[in-house]
């Protein structure tokens, strides 16, 4: 059996990867922990441990732990943001696409329940570290529903696209819902309706006149 020591040696890279020798297996070993313990009580240790490799490996990579939840929540904002993309029809009535792009976002929210309750609550208490990936994440967001709001089967419906403002305080009340209902252990499900309810009312009548 190839011990962690010896594969790392040998260059030992995860399939479909960057080319970094077991970050992305660092990178699914610290979610893996956040599910099993949450992040304030995850260590670099729990994160080896479910990746199979070595500290040594670990801080060949990253810095700290907090440096390796940086990354893993940069990426699964594109995933989250790509997934929506894709989920929605351009063609579509504008009300069918709110829908498309919440159930799509809810999915992924129900997929990995403690990753993104981590990204909304633990994530700011990162500090200055953080804030350049949180102003990135939340830019490609809001670029998404500006975006997707421009698409044919809003002009069909004479809706202009959402403003970035809007696109702002729209985001912002999607993640406290769903900050709360995953902290009440509520079904993350539940909050579909009225998260359609709230973004077509912000869509529809939001703008100035």
């Amino acid at each position: 059996m190839t011990s962690p020591d010896t594969a790392e040696r040998h260059g030992a890279t995860e399939p479909g990867g960057t080319g970094h020798p077991f970050r992305g297996r660092l990178l699914d070993g610290l979610g893996q922990s956040i599910r099993e313990r949450g992040y304030r009580e995850t260590t670099v240790a729990d994160i080896v441990r479910h990746a199979k490799t070595s500290k040594r490996t670990f801080y060949g990579q990253f810095a700290s732990k907090d440096d390796c939840l940086l990354e893993l929540l940069d990426i699964d904002n594109d995933r989250m943001i790509a997934d929506i993309r894709a989920a929605v029809d351009p063609e579509a009535d504008w009300y069918t696409q709110v829908e498309q792009a919440i159930d799509s976002y809810v999915g992924t929210i129900e997929s990995r329940p403690p990753i993104w309750l981590t990204w909304i609550r633990e994530f700011p208490a990162l500090g200055e570290a953080a804030r350049s990936v949180q102003r990135r994440g939340m830019q490609r967001f809001t670029d998404m529903l500006v975006d997707l709001s421009a698409n044919p089967g809003f002009t069909r419906a004479d809706l202009p696209p959402i403003s970035r403002p809007l696109a702002l305080i729209l985001l912002g009340g999607l993640r406290e819902l769903t900050a709360l209902t995953l902290e009440d252990g509520g079904d993350i499900r539940g909050i579909a309706g009225t998260a359609v309810a709230a973004s077509a009312a912000l869509l529809r009548y939001g703008h100035p006149q």
